[in-house]
């Protein structure tokens, strides 16, 4: 009951408040909560329009997109409906009248979304400044090549969110 108190406790509440976008992002990634960690990237490049906002949240479509083949490759269909949920819904009335999908259908049509957006914000960043962009993509390379099996977890860490 105390550790209760604890988390509940205002300075926790505050610290959690002053987090940026990014740091908020990093910590949804790590938890599998794409739909927020897309909507606090979404944020940074709203209130802060950049190469490297373009960037975090062109990673992160690439990092559910990383997730979602890892889930299928390993035939874990019941996560990828769990994903499809995550993504879906987020409302009340959600908890009574769960959505009913398919696990495939529901993988083809978050991938081919994801990808799509990807493209066109790794474009964005592209267009602000090709040089920086061509260098993030490098990092997250080497990222993606040291941790291969949970890379879509987590962000290289000289992108310091």
């Amino acid at each position: 009951m105390e550790m209760v108190a604890q988390i509940l406790a205002p300075s926790h509440l505050q610290a959690a408040e002053g987090l940026s976008h990014l740091q908020r992002a990093a910590m949804f990634l790590k938890a599998g909560d794409y739909r927020h960690a897309v909507e606090a990237c979404q944020a940074e490049v709203r209130e802060i329009p950049s190469v490297r906002s373009y960037i975090f949240l062109t990673y992160v479509y690439h990092a559910l997109d990383g997730y979602l083949a890892h889930l299928a490759n390993t035939d874990q269909w019941v996560r990828v409906e769990h994903l499809y949920i995550n993504l879906a819904t987020g409302r009340a009335e959600d908890l009574v009248d769960p959505p009913d999908v398919l696990a495939r259908i529901a993988k083809e049509l978050i991938q081919q979304a994801v990808q799509r957006q990807a493209d066109v914000t790794g474009a964005m960043a592209s267009r602000l400044d090709e040089g920086s962009a061509k260098q993030m993509w490098q990092e997250q390379s080497v990222w993606r090549k040291a941790r291969p099996t949970d890379w879509w977890s987590g962000v290289p860490p000289e992108w310091q969110w």
